[in-house]
């Protein structure tokens, strides 16, 4: 049909977008490495905990299999949990 719109190929799409989408994916890929720095900085005192074997799950599986929007739930509740550990670790 003459007067019918075509569709926007992905190509076409505004840039403003994916380079947010990219933007957030870049953060929340940046905090769980640093989460995860600051977990194996813990050391060997930590490794025993129960809560350390969590906090990896959360970083790694969890992370990867959540959708973008509960990313940050999940590192919330790394960064809580790896707060735990190190008050226990030093005897806060």
């Amino acid at each position: 049909m003459p007067n019918r719109p075509h569709p926007q190929s992905p190509a076409d799409a505004p840039t403003s977008t994916q380079g947010s989408f990219r933007r957030r994916y870049d953060a929340l890929e940046l905090r769980r490495e640093q989460l995860v720095t600051r977990l194996r900085l813990l050391g060997d005192m930590a490794k025993p905990h129960p809560g350390y074997k969590r906090a990896l799950k959360l970083l790694n599986d969890t992370f990867r299999k959540s959708k973008m929007a509960q990313r940050l739930a999940v590192l919330q509740a790394a960064a809580w949990l790896i707060d735990v550990l190190e008050r226990i670790t030093t005897g806060l």
